[in-house]
């Protein structure tokens, strides 16, 4: 295998990249669509490949922690044993045969992970050619896969470590009722999108509401143009994937019965929403305004399937409780609004007021500028929040880009705090991470220093860069 892709220079980059060249577990194995002579469809067929390097023993002592639901410790250790949190507190000792970080008082956070982002679907160069994110071609694309627009070269990615992100999901856009499934990936360099993909993640489901699907397909002469038509094309999907759900249940029911039966015959988009409907698959939902999201909750309800996340929701402080009553989970911007008129009425205290009526809340980019500096977005987010008179601490609120944002894609058990067990993602940075000036020193992926700010070595540079204007300068 010849390793040409990236300039990477450092042990510890080589051995990302030929982590995630690594074949997958038998957890990740693709199911092989029969049983016992029962047919099933491969939920799986695209199975991450990832696989973390060996991190060894790293002990990062004398630092300040965000633990990411809530916690702080002034002066705290970390220790990092096979990749995951061994432990965390403020009196550990060292192993002997580990390597010892000094944090010199600096703040240690868990990895910051991008909810809604659009690096390798839109990646840069901003041309043509790379415009892969939105199949618009009809209102209704379910069966179409973000990870096969995905394009691990875009330099992106490294601008997204270099900010301390360590997982970032990504989703096609939104010109469509349905716009496909969202892929969960590790910020890794790797030759494929396997190599990147988080082990084991739910899938996601893309849709949108609103002025996008309305405005896009309106233009052509088509349905949907209204939100009565975004409505309609909603439901008639879900019926279609209840009857196929149905159909698929008669069959397995026959078939486990020893009786004669065919299965039937599969579909690609219908495959993907009964996914939704068995809970399996998790839907993440571009939506602005209050009224059409309580719509789409009843929508729901109706066809008994649950929605994980709105998308944008500049209007979510407007239904808060619904949210919070629903387990639901709202991802905003800190101060984008006004942009066009299902934006309008948004407020700077959207996010603090959401999360302080009890709704799972985040902060999340939709821009290849923006997550590279989602600490400073939840800093804005937690000021205007705290003028308005709520008392929200620093470390309740570094859950806005980590746990919160790891709940709603289905990781959480794996990442988004510094909790015993959970995989180590961590960042390092060089001063509180709420101030414009500060920039992440360190970041671990998996245990392994993925990114050092001092250190060349460890700072990946995609082959497509070489050369390109400003690479090398001082």
């Amino acid at each position: 295998m010849t390793i040409e892709l990236w300039r990477l220079a450092g042990a510890g980059s080589l051995a990302l990249i030929l982590a995630g060249c690594s074949g997958p577990t038998d957890t990740e194995a693709a199911e092989n669509g029969t049983e016992d002579g029962i047919v099933r469809p491969d939920t799986n067929p695209y199975p991450s490949t990832y696989a973390p390097a060996d991190s060894g023993v790293v002990f990062i002592t004398n630092a300040h922690i965000y633990d990411g639901i809530g916690g702080e410790i002034v002066n705290g250790s970390v220790l990092v044993e096979a990749g995951r949190i061994a432990a965390i507190g403020d009196n550990l000792e060292a192993p002997a045969n580990a390597e010892i970080i000094d944090a010199d008082g600096r703040f240690v956070t868990p990895g910051v992970i991008d909810i809604h982002s659009h690096l390798g679907v839109y990646p840069s160069p901003g041309v043509n050619a790379h415009s892969d994110g939105n199949e618009a071609t009809q209102p209704v694309t379910a069966e179409v896969w973000a990870e096969h627009s995905v394009w691990p070269h875009d330099p992106g990615f490294d601008a997204a470590l270099a900010g301390g992100v360590t997982t970032l999901h990504i989703l096609p856009g939104s010109a469509n009722l349905f716009g496909g499934r969202g892929v969960t990936l590790r910020n890794v360099s790797a030759r494929t999108v396997q190599g990147m993909k988080f082990p084991d993640a739910p899938y996601t489901l893309k849709m949108a509401c609103g002025e996008n699907p309305s405005r896009v397909y309106g233009n052509r002469g088509r349905s949907p143009a209204t939100d009565m038509g975004n409505m309609a094309g909603y439901r008639d999907s879900w019926i279609r994937a209840s009857h196929y759900r149905d159909d698929w249940n008669e069959y397995w029911d026959s078939a486990e019965a020893g009786e004669d039966a065919s299965p039937p015959t599969q579909d690609l988009e219908l495959d993907t929403l009964m996914g939704v409907l068995e809970g399996d698959i998790l839907v993440q939902m571009h939506c602005y305004r209050g009224d059409q999201m309580a719509q789409v909750i009843d929508m729901s309800e109706e066809f008994g399937y649950q929605v994980t996340t709105f998308h944008h929701a500049v209007e979510a402080y407007k239904i808060s409780d619904l949210l919070a009553e629903n387990d639901i989970c709202a991802a905003v911007w800190a101060d984008w609004g006004g942009f066009k008129m299902e934006a309008y009425d948004s407020i700077r205290e959207n996010l603090a007021f959401t999360h302080a009526a009890g709704a799972c809340a985040m902060i999340h980019s939709d821009s290849d500028l923006g997550i590279q500096r989602l600490n400073q977005e939840i800093a804005k987010a937690l000021a205007d929040g705290r003028a308005a008179g709520l008392d929200i601490s620093e470390a309740e609120a570094w859950a806005w880009l980590s746990s919160n944002p790891a709940k709603a894609l289905g990781i959480a058990e794996e990442t988004g705090s510094l909790e015993v067990g959970k995989r180590a993602d961590l960042v390092m940075w060089s001063g509180n991470p709420y101030s414009t000036y500060t920039r992440a020193d360190a970041v671990w992926i998996d245990g392994v220093m993925s990114f050092d700010r001092f250190d060349e070595n460890l700072q990946p540079v995609r082959d497509f860069m070489i050369g390109q204007p400003g690479e090398g300068e001082e």
